[in-house]
């Protein structure tokens, strides 16, 4: 494994709901920001011990951390591999914790000029801006 970087995993939930087909709403132009960089896997000590927190126009709407992995990256990995070669420069992203609009009652959707910073510890912060259809 070469390193980890941040994945910020935006669902177009009403192509979702209507065609009940995850692929179609996570598949998008800009639906998946990643970066800011990479961090080679040497220089994190745990990769499983990292706090993670999502913000929405500065306000935290997810805050966990690596150990809430329903899977660790291990297992993870070796899972995908059983039924996919993996090739270097392949990108796995883990999931996302609690927080998501889809679960909020009301839901939050996203708006465009939403700004959106995911953060992970000892990666950075990644931030980015909804846009509009």
């Amino acid at each position: 494994m070469f390193g980890y970087t941040i994945l910020n995993d935006i669902s177009a939930r009403d192509l979702q709901t209507r065609h009940l087909q995850f692929y179609r709403s996570k598949s998008l132009d800009g639906a998946a920001p990643l970066g800011p960089w990479i961090v080679t896997a040497d220089e994190l000590a745990d990769p499983h011990a990292l706090g993670l927190r999502l913000r929405l126009n500065g306000e935290t709407m997810q805050d966990a951390t690596t150990a809430d992995l329903i899977f660790n990256i291990p297992a993870i990995i070796a899972t995908l591999a059983h039924g996919a070669t993996l090739e270097p420069g392949d990108i796995i992203s883990t999931g996302t914790p609690s927080g998501v609009a889809m679960g909020m009652n009301p839901p939050r959707w996203l708006v465009p000029g939403d700004v959106l910073e995911a953060e992970i510890d000892g990666i950075g912060v990644l931030v980015n801006t909804v846009g509009g259809a």
